[in-house]
């Protein structure tokens, strides 16, 4: 970050956090960060609104479970009057992720999961996890959030979905993201049509224990089923299948036709999983038929991966800096595009690019 006459701009943060240690942890932490400083301390709910009223810090991190005022009820206040980047510390999995689900529907940049021990590597991890959540939290165009979620189908209309099994899929729409990814990822599953004729596979940049709650979140927002992938399942048109946090998923050869594998090898770019692996398999397994999307998120995940989609023949779409909340992901995967698009109109592109992909393949 950089001020007037090269100055640095060091962001002011507020840390909300009930639990004592923890919070001397990330408050010992941030100050160890030369581009942050913290600036108060809350231990509650009504205690973080007054002193962001007071004090217009720049971001806020905040816990999910507080005494008097939750977590959730503080991050829906803040973001309805006083809206800034906040970032959300949750409890590991189960309710945890299901609260952290929410609070990105709420409008949070970002979320930590709470260090579940104190083994030096897992502690690492989470300030490592912290610190680039922070960065992202300072970049983040609020505005380009989507300003609601889609309505969830019925019940009936969302299991007759699941009626029948189609085939194995000969078209694959490959998807990554970051910061900002759930919510745009919302919109972007709500919009696709139940007839098209492909595979979507989403990488979205997420910890253990967190994926199988969003998979479940996206789950009839639209016509499409969605689910956190199983290593071996089949791919088959018609269906989402999201990485599951702390593996890589990649497509290999199965007897009867392509399958998801899922991985643990080295983190890519700091992330396991990461988009790269996936788009490389894709685009040696399907080659032409592939449809690679980049969408909101810090750093260069999915680049590489495009390029190589794009190299096979396949058909390349990346969001535009106007609708992003960062744009990061889409800046480096932008040379390799065929077309940057508003989030509101990916939907369509890569139902009509799979629909002409489907068409050549059958004639």
């Amino acid at each position: 970050m950089s001020g007037r006459a090269g100055a640095r701009r060091v962001a002011r943060v507020l840390v909300v956090e009930d639990n004592l240690l923890m919070r001397a942890m990330i408050v010992n932490f941030i100050g160890t960060l030369p581009d942050f400083r913290v600036v108060a301390e809350a231990g509650t709910g009504y205690e973080a609104i007054r002193l962001v009223h007071e004090l217009d810090p720049d971001l806020v991190t905040l816990d999910l479970e507080m005494p008097d005022l939750g977590g959730l009820d503080t991050l829906g206040y803040i973001m309805s009057e006083v809206p800034r980047p906040v970032v959300i510390f949750s409890a590991q999995g189960g309710a945890g992720a299901e609260q952290a689900m929410r609070a990105l529907e709420y409008g949070a940049v970002d979320f930590v999961p709470k260090p579940s021990g104190s083994d030096p590597n897992h502690l690492f991890g989470w300030r490592e996890r912290l610190q680039r959540a922070l960065e992202a939290a300072v970049q983040a165009q609020l505005s380009n959030l989507p300003l609601r979620l889609p309505e969830r189908m019925s019940r009936r209309s969302a299991s007759a979905r699941l009626a029948a099994a189609p085939d194995r899929a000969t078209v694959v729409v490959a998807i990554a993201a970051s910061t900002g990814g759930p919510r745009a990822l919302a919109d972007l599953v709500a919009r696709l049509p139940a007839t098209l004729p492909a595979a979507v596979l989403i990488v979205q940049h997420m910890p253990p224990g967190f994926t199988r709650s969003f998979a479940e979140r996206l789950d009839g927002l639209g016509p499409l089923d969605a689910h956190e992938a199983v290593a071996d399942e089949p791919i088959v048109p018609g269906r989402v299948y999201v990485a599951p946090g702390g593996y890589h998923m990649v497509v290999r050869r199965g007897e009867a036709g392509p399958v998801l594998e899922l991985t643990e090898e080295a983190p890519l770019w700091g992330v396991r999983p990461a988009a790269d692996p996936l788009f490389a398999s894709v685009a040696s397994h399907f080659g032409p038929r592939s449809v690679g999307v980049v969408l909101t998120g810090m750093g260069r995940d999915g680049a590489e991966g495009l390029r190589a989609i794009k190299a096979v023949g396949g058909q390349t779409v990346v969001q535009d800096a106007e609708t992003a909340v960062i744009f990061g992901m889409p800046r480096a995967a932008a040379p390799y595009a065929d077309e940057i698009l508003p989030l509101g109109r990916i939907a369509d592109a890569i139902a009509a690019r799979a629909e002409a992909i489907a068409q050549r393949v059958h004639h």
